[in-house]
């Protein structure tokens, strides 16, 4: 979309509980900037209400735009370099939306973490917008913007400290306090439901490398069960966000040109505790994780208050192993609850650095770190509280 667009940026879903804080962020954030932005959804009412909530300017402009009405998101997408949505679950109401920016040269930011509708997306449109010039980036939130640019800045590390990147990466989150988004619980239920009509979508959702279209990497760890790791010296469990992270490291790879190798090798854990108590809590996290795709988790628009987003956080290790038994370890932390307060913070930074800082990145489909690279790295280290560094 050319400069000449009315708005920079249009936070799609504005009323929900999500796109609400994307919206908050940017009128604190950018307030008195030359940011040119608006809210949409499908009450102009209620977007109204948001806006006078946040502290927005009274003319922020607020578009009408539903899922279930194409003229209305073709005419909001007419008006604005980018949409971010935060409308979901995305294969229930996204489609649209992304078929028209790719038609129409817009570029596209969400926080998806269903990697079926991702593919079905990719099929259907990339050609398109490839030729238009559209941008469609997908999972600028904690699925999975930590884990892929975490993979990104240790394979950096290991270049300048072993020579080379390394072909075997454990990402491991040591800490995290927060809830995870009514609206991850949704779309989990979404792509079980869908999963359940359709048996022939099972091997898509087990298949590690089902955004990497045409490649097929090496098999990968299932990362299904407890087990002690040696690396760390401590017991883990499966991490409920690991089937939709590991995919979108995989297609970093495979966008940027396999700088990780084609034999590349990832999983993701949770670290449960020492050797004598872990695998009692990694038993207790299996069982957790179970409840969170349940009907009686969060519901979307639901979410934690202030007070439990600002004191939650994250803590990510990173462990890259050399053939020659070398190591080197990357930590990716984050000042607040991964599902809200720093979701809402990466999705936004996204939009700005996309539009400001990597205008040149060519259409078509994208994972944030392979398109924006190191300039979103820093922006998200100087405006989203998020920090990237070597240990030893």
């Amino acid at each position: 979309m050319a400069s000449s667009a009315e708005f920079d940026i249009v936070v799609y879903g504005a009323s929900g509980f999500t796109g609400r804080l994307v919206a908050e962020y940017l009128a604190t954030e950018y307030r008195g900037s030359n940011l040119r932005w608006a809210i949409a959804g499908r009450s102009l009412d209620k977007l109204a209400v948001v806006r006078d909530a946040i502290g927005a300017p009274r003319d922020l402009p607020l578009i009408a735009a539903d899922a279930g009405d194409p003229a209305s998101l073709e005419t909001m997408v007419s008006r604005t370099a980018s949409v971010l949505s935060t409308v979901g679950p995305y294969q229930l109401y996204g489609s649209g939306l992304v078929a028209a920016c790719a038609a129409g040269g817009t570029d596209y930011l969400d926080l998806c973490g269903e990697p079926i509708w991702m593919r079905q997306m990719i099929d259907a449109h990339e050609a398109q917008a490839r030729r238009t010039g559209a941008r469609i980036v997908f999972s600028c939130g904690y699925d999975s913007l930590p884990f892929e640019l975490g993979v990104f800045f240790l394979q950096q590390a290991a270049i300048q400290r072993l020579g080379s990147s390394v072909a075997r990466v454990k990402g491991r989150v040591r800490k995290m306090k927060g809830t995870f988004s009514g609206g991850t619980a949704a779309s989990m239920r979404a792509i079980f439901a869908a999963a359940a009509n359709d048996p022939d979508l099972l091997p898509k959702l087990r298949d590690p490398f089902v955004l990497t279209p045409g490649f097929e990497g090496p098999r990968q760890p299932p990362g299904n069960k407890p087990l002690f790791d040696e690396d760390i010296g401590m017991w883990v469990a499966p991490f409920v966000m690991a089937n939709i992270n590991t995919r979108n490291v995989h297609r970093s790879n495979f966008l940027l040109g396999f700088p990780y190798g084609r034999d590349f090798v990832y999983d993701e854990m949770m670290v449960a505790g020492p050797r004598d108590t872990g695998e009692a809590t990694a038993k207790a996290i299996i069982a957790a994780n179970n409840k969170l795709g349940a009907q009686g988790g969060p519901k979307p628009g639901e979410g934690p208050s202030k007070e439990e987003r600002d004191s939650g956080y994250y803590d990510l290790l990173f462990v890259g192993l050399a053939p020659d038994g070398r190591q080197v370890k990357a930590a990716v932390t984050g000042d607040r609850d991964p599902g809200y307060g720093s979701t809402s913070k990466m999705i936004a930074e996204c939009a700005i650095c996309l539009r400001r800082d990597t205008p040149d990145i060519a259409g078509g489909f994208w994972t944030p770190g392979a398109a924006m690279k190191d300039a979103l790295l820093k922006r998200l280290v100087d405006h989203a509280g998020m920090t990237f560094t070597i240990e030893p």
